[in-house]
């Protein structure tokens, strides 16, 4: 079972993800910065859904 912050943390790096190329493709610094620290964020927020998930199962 998926919580909400594994798919929450999904939805973050997909956004990461259009916002980096969006940033690259128009030459925008800042964007493409924004979209690496989603990225990140995303990454971060499913791991954490990830270990919740475990740490519940082997309850």
């Amino acid at each position: 079972m998926v919580n909400k912050d594994q798919i929450a943390g999904v939805a973050r790096q997909v956004k990461g993800s259009v916002k980096q190329a969006t940033g690259k493709a128009t030459g925008n610094r800042q964007t493409q910065a924004e979209g690496m620290a989603d990225k990140v964020a995303g990454k971060v927020q499913k791991a954490y859904g990830d270990v919740k998930d475990k740490v519940k199962k082997a309850l």
